[in-house]
């Protein structure tokens, strides 16, 4: 039951912000704002359905050191995406031809904060915590990455590879950073600094969602295993690699940390706590 209470609670608000702060693409200090408000309500509503419904503290949403650790995302975040533009460039073609939209920016960062935010809460906080309970943190892995992979086919210019290499690169690096941080700020500060520099800075595709210009007047183009065509960098080969190597490198963490889940018996489920201590 805490499962279906818990999904509702944050599907709600995923769905109302979401579609609200879409409605307004046009303004971008609007979007800005509803953008942020989605976000802070998203993490309010996870901690408040949460406590109620598993009678503990929701430690993967505590403010202590939430900011430290929504750097730590961002800088991953930040410097995987950099790696990737390099060598597309390198190896296809990106050009900067100037300065885009500073405001289209800020409307950016804004549905950039709303998406990254209500999609770990639900992911990572619901789906792979609950799931691990039962099955383990691998099998918790492997099934989110899929459910989270599939779920972009819904954009507009979606691919298959697309979906595969969001499942492969995103999904299982950001249950990963969960993991290995038993908090949901380190994959929240990943997602967002990935999706920001490639939108808001870099002015690239995200995940095929016909993405608005960002800060940069930007051109791409060359092989699509390169570049990910009309999917964006998160289709091309390079994010794949990068996504993996820093999978590893949370996982490693988590292992070190005591962190992954062996899959139990249904008794010892009963006994165990339901979210493993930070």
């Amino acid at each position: 039951m805490r499962f279906v209470l818990q999904l509702l609670a944050v599907v709600a608000v995923s769905a109302i912000g979401g579609q609200t702060v879409a409605a307004v693409e046009g303004s971008p200090w609007l979007q800005l704002f509803l953008g942020l408000l989605t976000a802070v309500l998203a993490v309010l509503v996870y901690g408040w359905v949460v406590r109620r419904t598993e009678h503990r503290p929701s430690t993967e949403v505590a403010r202590e050191g939430a900011g430290a650790a929504i750097g730590r995302g961002l800088l991953i975040g930040f410097a995987m995406f950099g790696a990737v533009i390099t060598n597309i460039a390198v190896n296809a073609h990106y050009e900067i031809n100037g300065l885009g939209s500073a405001s289209g920016a800020f409307g950016l960062l804004g549905f950039m904060a709303a998406a990254a935010v209500t999609e770990e809460v639900l992911y990572r906080g619901v789906l792979f915590r609950i799931i691990e309970e039962r099955t383990g943190t691998w099998i918790a892995l492997a099934l989110t990455s899929v459910v989270f992979g599939a779920s972009h086919l819904l954009n507009p210019d979606a691919s298959l590879w697309g979906a595969i290499a969001i499942a492969i690169e995103a999904g299982g690096m950001l249950a990963a950073a969960y993991a290995a941080t038993r908090n949901l700020w380190v994959p929240i500060g990943l997602h967002f600094g990935w999706n920001f520099a490639a939108a808001g800075i870099f002015s690239t595709e995200v995940s095929g969602n016909d993405t608005p210009p960002g800060l940069l007047d930007t051109a791409t183009s060359g092989p699509t295993w390169v570049t990910g065509g009309a999917f964006g960098p998160e289709g091309s080969v390079y994010t794949v690699l990068f996504g993996v190597l820093i999978t590893l490198g949370f996982l490693w963490l988590a292992h070190r940390r005591g962190n992954l889940v062996p899959r139990r018996s249904r008794a010892e489920r009963t006994a165990a706590p339901t979210t493993l201590p930070r």
